[in-house]
């Protein structure tokens, strides 16, 4: 009789390894935007366009991770035509943040065990190892056999499977080659390359760290996951996250017209517009019934 696989053999423990590619690019990205942002400033009058540039890039690779690794690809909260499926897939390889089918495997095995010793970023290690520290100084295996609805996807799989040129080519060929086009490839890599990788990662990062640190646990209270204004604005409308761990599959994490949730709102819009539909909402009465137990 074969032997079955334990719990531990599927999802390993992660092991301590100094990831030195990954720590060099992220050093050499935040010393760029932190000091070359400031310097350039100074010293050139940016152009319009650079602005924009960089606006575009910020919001369409920002709302990626948040409306398209997260709610669509690893929750299937709602379901959408190709062309969305591609622009999400396009600007979230230029976060360097993975391909979809990696993110959403381990964000699957998050929420199947969070705060234990099989979750890969959990808070009970740390706010620093849940915030960044998994990614720079720990080997993680990824079980792949959790997304196995996503390997039904070509142009998720080729994203997978060519995430290198995906990952260079949206996030970094793409602006400068603009940049070129327009005479200033020097503010396009400061501002549009390194500035906004910066501030998109550490937005998606907080969700790991500060949303399992802070906030309140009406909905589940034995989880670190957290509700909090705060957390919003720094995680671009994820920071309602305790309700998102006891209901995940909700397309919502702010369930509140008036929470600050730019995705949400995307997606109802395109579903108006009939490019996104089958948009999963919790009913009202199992929110009540959540917040009175």
């Amino acid at each position: 009789m074969a032997k079955l696989k334990s719990t531990e053999d599927t999802y390993p423990v992660p092991k301590e390894q100094w990831r030195w590619t990954g720590i060099i690019f992220v050093a050499v990205i935040h010393l760029v935007a932190l000091v070359g942002t400031p310097l350039y400033l100074l010293s050139h009058k940016v152009a319009a366009w650079e602005w924009a540039l960089f606006l575009v890039y910020l919001s369409f690779s920002s709302m990626s991770i948040t409306m398209g690794y997260h709610k669509l690809f690893a929750h299937n909260t709602y379901k959408t035509n190709a062309f969305i499926r591609f622009i999400l897939l396009f600007f979230g390889a230029a976060t360097f943040e993975q391909s979809a089918l990696k993110w959403a495997s381990q964000h699957r095995q998050h929420h199947q065990f969070t705060d234990t010793e099989l979750d890969p970023y959990s808070i009970k290690k740390g706010f620093w190892y849940a915030h960044i520290g998994w990614i720079l100084f720990w080997k993680h295996r990824v079980n792949y056999e959790n997304v196995l609805d996503l390997q039904r996807s070509r142009l998720v799989m080729h994203q997978h499977n060519f995430y290198s040129l995906w990952s260079v080519g949206a996030g970094m060929a793409v602006p400068l080659l603009i940049g070129f086009w327009m005479g200033h490839p020097l503010g396009v890599f400061i501002l549009a390359v390194c500035l906004r990788l910066v501030l998109v990662m550490h937005s998606a990062f907080f969700i790991n760290s500060f949303g399992h640190t802070f906030g309140a646990r009406g909905f589940a209270p034995e989880n670190s996951a957290g509700d909090h204004w705060i957390g919003a604005f720094l995680t671009n409308g994820e920071g309602y996250h305790n309700f998102h761990h006891r209901f995940p599959n909700d397309y919502r994490s702010g369930i509140r017209w008036y929470h600050w949730e730019p995705g949400k709102w995307i997606i109802f819009l395109l579903s108006k517009l009939r490019l996104a539909w089958d948009l999963k909402k919790t009913p009202e009465f199992k929110l009540k019934a959540a917040l009175a137990e």
